[in-house]
């Protein structure tokens, strides 16, 4: 019988000097290099060199396709990790393990992300907001009128805070300028061009500095797993506590956990709260708009202060467009990756065994072929939408992934952003110090260069 299916290709991609010039660009400026790899071969590529073969697909209809395999088709425990979140978040952590051993970790921890305890930390995700609001507002007391300050690091110690409240309890919330101490080099250095992360055993480097901060950060972890073991206080909302107490994990693999929890969160999501600001201050009448539905959700902002709860954030409906919109525009991470476990077919392409596969969320939010305009802010392009247009829009918004190793504090993510954005534009007036978004940096998590300065003041109707 003769097949009819069409023949199988090999994805186009540069080849000689050209291949080389790429993969250099690739792995030192990523987000012009995935557009100019997108520009010259279209949603799918190959390059590499003998014995390293990345694939770069940005089409969500071929995405989607690598999410509906079977997930034993790919390996996430691969040779190419010793670039990247492995080396800050261990060699046991779910996001590395494959098999039975990612869902074992995986389930560990997946208790933590119950909608009940996800809106139990509602008003305390709201309470921390306006106290580094109040923060910022006292600051701006004995700050130069004009001079910006960067929201970028505020917002990255609100959400370490919530972070370490949220899973491990305010006392560790306490130590929250230890931790963005010992975690602000790590993501540095993986923020560094792929050719700077290759490990070495060398002594007093940027690499060995990271190793140092890890021990100290296992230290703590330790300390605290004594303690609740010792001190069990019984509260189900302590996923530490039931981590540490219910056998399923070693100590080892607690540790590579709770850094997952905390590094591969906060900063994420810290990056991503500096890309909607950007977004949200530029775009004309989108501040305004945030504001009026804060005022409504929350009260007027000159009355005794509502921490929130489920219904505040039903009611914040346009703030959750917003952060959407921003998400598909600017998700934290610009590629992700998977090892292919034998060789498969993607569409009409052939991909070998061992091959590096790079789906990127940030080419398919971009994809012309699933946005109208899609270089455009516009957090009412999702009202429109035909049932047909829904499902191409569901299957290139990606930021989180999909599937078995679908980011575990999606929820989480969305819920934070959502009450921060809200809760800033309802207290804060902005003024950027640029008429245009800022281009990314970072290998693994990209942020706007520069971070996120702004002029601020304090609403003009609200009290000091």
């Amino acid at each position: 019988m003769i097949s009819t299916d069409p023949p199988t290709l090999r994805p186009p991609g540069p080849r000689g000097r050209a291949n080389l010039r790429k993969l250099h660009h690739l792995f030192s400026d990523l987000a012009p290099a995935l557009d100019e790899l997108s520009s010259d071969y279209g949603p799918i590529c190959e390059l590499g060199v003998p014995g390293v073969r990345i694939v770069v697909i940005g089409d969500p209809a071929l995405i989607h396709e690598m999410f509906t395999m079977k997930v034993d088709t790919f390996r996430w425990k691969h040779r190419f990790n010793v670039i990247g979140v492995r080396f800050v978040v261990g060699k046991r952590s779910m996001i590395v393990s494959d098999g039975a051993d990612h869902q074992r970790r995986r389930s560990a921890v997946q208790r933590a992300f119950t909608r009940p305890r996800l809106h139990s930390w509602i008003p305390m995700i709201t309470e921390r907001t306006d106290a580094a609001i109040d923060g910022l507002v006292t600051r701006l007391d004995d700050h130069p009128r004009d001079q910006p300050i960067d929201l970028y690091p505020v917002g990255r110690d609100l959400i370490l805070g919530v972070t370490l409240h949220a899973f491990f309890g305010e006392r560790l919330a306490k130590r929250v300028d230890e931790f963005s101490r010992l975690f602000q080099r790590a993501q540095a250095f993986i923020e560094q061009p792929g050719i700077n992360q290759l490990p070495h055993p060398f002594p007093f480097t940027a690499r060995s500095r990271v190793r140092s901060d890890r021990r100290r950060i296992d230290q703590i972890i330790d300390e605290e797993v004594a303690d609740r073991r010792a001190h069990p206080s019984g509260n189900p909302f302590d996923i530490l506590e039931v981590i540490a107490t219910d056998g399923s994990l070693s100590d080892a693999e607690i540790r590579d956990q709770v850094d997952t929890l905390i590094g591969a969160g906060y900063d994420t999501t810290a990056s991503t709260f500096a890309w909607l600001l950007w977004c949200a201050a530029l775009e004309p009448g989108v501040w305004s708009r945030l504001r009026a539905e804060a005022d409504q959700v929350f009260g007027p902002v000159d009355a005794p202060r509502d921490r929130g709860d489920i219904t505040s954030m039903s009611g914040l409906e346009y703030a959750q467009r917003v952060v959407h919109e921003s998400l598909r525009l600017h998700p934290a991470g610009l590629i992700a990756a998977r090892a292919a476990a034998h060789d498969l077919r993607l569409g009409q392409h052939s991909i070998r065994k061992g091959t590096l596969i790079a789906w990127s969320p940030y080419l398919a939010g971009r994809d012309p072929n699933a946005w109208a305009d899609p270089e455009r802010f516009d957090p009412d392009r999702y009202l429109t939408l035909t049932q047909e247009q829904q499902v191409v829009a569901d299957r290139a918004w990606i930021p989180f992934g999909r599937g078995p190793h679908m980011c575990i504090g999606f929820a989480l993510a969305q819920m934070e952003l959502t009450l921060m954005v809200a809760r800033f534009a309802q207290r804060l007036d902005l003024t950027p110090i640029a008429d245009v978004v800022p281009p990314p940096v970072g290998m693994v998590v990209n942020r706007p260069v520069g971070g996120a300065p702004f002029t601020i003041r304090p609403r003009a109707d609200s009290p000091r």
